[in-house]
């Protein structure tokens, strides 16, 4: 199979399997949604969307996390990982919102990255999923589910294989393609003991046609 008909098959597969996937967290707004992505990193979200609703009820803008002390918004987020720079993130972001956006979440990534916490990877998911921009935000699920399958070929760093991804994901599925491939990655394509008995994708996936001839 040549990386073409590799792509256009996992393509057609997600499209028919899986063709209203979403983020996973829980948000009602752009701002909501940027505290959560910024929570996520090397977090689940299930955790997250435990954690989340105190914070918006006590910061629904924002103008309010912006004035928190870290003594306040600590005990909230204290069970997420990393909260120490999480709080010291949250409340930076929210005072260069103030600052620089007006209180408004810029759809940019260059703006964005401006914002404290805020790298490519979650600048990606919050234009993606709020704006439906192509981008493809590259988590370690991603990276190594297109990895494993044969969609990224010798991609060192997550940019890498975002640029490659986003070459060959035609430009209007880009923004779904990335929860495609976290899901799959989450839920199947798993870390340890990859599911492949139950993988829609095994005809078209790399790693599993040599795992198979190893097995033989």
């Amino acid at each position: 199979m040549t990386r073409k008909e590799r792509y256009q098959f996992i393509i057609q597969y997600f499209l028919e399997h899986a063709p209203e996937a979403e983020t996973e967290l829980i948000y009602d707004n752009p701002y909501q949604l940027l505290v959560a992505v910024i929570l996520s990193a090397q977090c689940t979200d299930k955790r997250v969307n435990l954690t989340t609703p105190a914070i918006f009820a006590r910061y629904p803008q924002p103008a309010q996390l912006a004035l928190a002390s870290f003594e306040e918004l600590f005990p909230l987020i204290k069970s997420i990982s990393y909260p120490n720079n999480k709080t010291r993130h949250l409340i930076g972001m929210a005072k260069a919102l103030e600052e620089n956006f007006a209180g408004q979440v810029p759809l940019t990534v260059d703006e964005l990255m401006q914002l404290p916490g805020v790298g490519r990877k979650t600048a990606n998911v919050i234009t993606s999923v709020v704006d439906n921009q192509p981008r493809m935000a590259v988590d370690t699920h991603v990276f190594r589910v297109s990895a494993r399958i044969g969609l990224t070929l010798k991609a060192k760093t997550p940019l890498a294989a975002e640029k490659q991804l986003t070459q060959f994901i035609p430009e209007h599925l880009i923004h779904r393609a990335h929860h495609w491939l976290i899901l799959h990655g989450r839920y199947v394509c798993v870390a340890r003991n990859p599911k492949c008995s139950e993988c829609g994708l095994k005809t078209a996936c790399k790693f599993y046609s040599i795992r198979d001839r190893l097995e033989i």
